[in-house]
């Protein structure tokens, strides 16, 4: 079974989507984090044109204790790939088609072997648009900029909320308008707004979705027995 949750930078897609796959039993996969990834090898050795950079790539997930982990050329490198400079290059590598082309087969995998819960900005309308379920999570951007500041302060003293927030609004525009797959909600999406809401709401919300559109020849996850 395939669930789509698609949303911009700091709705809260990524805790949301591992939180309910870890507590229904499928496999939780951060496409954000493949694209993060690519972004990293671009600011790792930034002179080489990109269609020559992708073929030396390797990038897989791995799950350890229902954990995502990624890993760049056999590197695990989930810690270095939540940075604003690592967020703005993912953005910047996912405007290219052949970036989207490369990464596309390695989530469908994902999706073909596992019962998922997939979060990024084009699962529902492109890489999985036969899923289930379909959501599209959005909050205003000063809302999604303040969760963002909260959560990199803490690593990052220089940190200023006016910077996270000129980057969120700067990806979405660049994510709204790119020609490649830009973020959109899937026509036959459900839309919620997590604007003012605590982490636990929006998660009771989204797994009273998830329940309410169960297809039926599917078995109920234990969660919701």
């Amino acid at each position: 079974m395939q669930i789509a949750i698609d949303g911009p930078s700091g709705a809260g897609k990524s805790t949301i989507a591992r939180k309910i796959a870890n507590a229904i039993g499928f496999t939780y996969v951060d496409t954000g984090a493949i694209y993060r990834a690519v972004g990293l090898a671009t600011l790792q050795t930034p002179d080489e044109p990109i269609e020559t950079l992708l073929p030396k790539l390797t990038v897989k997930l791995e799950y350890q204790n229902n954990e995502q982990q990624i890993y760049l050329n056999y590197q695990n490198i989930t810690t270095k790939i939540r940075t604003p400079e690592v967020s703005m290059a993912a953005s910047n590598v996912s405007k290219l088609p052949c970036v989207r082309d490369f990464l596309l087969q390695l989530q469908r995998d994902l999706a073909a072997e596992n019962n998922v819960i997939m979060d990024g900005r084009d699962i529902g309308t492109v890489v999985l648009p036969e899923a289930e379920i379909k959501i599209f999570l959005t909050a205003d951007p000063a809302d999604r900029a303040n969760r963002r500041y909260q959560e990199l302060k803490p690593n990052n003293p220089e940190l200023t909320y006016e910077s996270v927030l000129n980057d969120v609004i700067k990806r979405d525009t660049q994510d709204q308008q790119r020609a490649a797959s830009p973020l959109k909600p899937a026509k036959d999406a459900i839309i919620v707004d997590t604007t003012g809401n605590e982490l636990e709401k929006s998660i009771e919300i989204i797994t009273e979705i998830i329940k309410s559109n169960l297809p039926p020849t599917h078995p109920i996850p234990t969660l919701f027995r």
